[in-house]
């Protein structure tokens, strides 16, 4: 299936993805091919993957990011303090 990325939270490794019906999946970081998950911001990445079922919930598997050109991380904000 297709669809795209909503949003992954690095630290968590879980996050949602979109199918292309509209229906919001979950994935964790051991659902994407070779635990590749996106870092940075991620929403509307396009991606491709399986819906399998675990403990009664679709979930996505099998999930790879079909843009080769993906976006850098984000740079982190500084606190606005500077010394001096």
């Amino acid at each position: 299936m297709n669809g795209t990325m909503i949003w992954f939270h690095e630290e968590r490794g879980e996050g949602f993805l979109r199918a292309e019906d509209g229906e919001r999946l979950p994935v964790d970081l051991d659902g994407f091919v070779n635990r590749a998950a996106p870092v940075g911001r991620c929403s509307g990445l396009p991606v491709t993957f399986t819906v399998a079922e675990r403990d009664g919930v679709r979930i996505a598997v099998d999930v790879s990011l079909t843009e080769s050109d993906l976006p850098r991380r984000a740079r982190r904000r500084s606190s606005g303090m500077r010394s001096g």
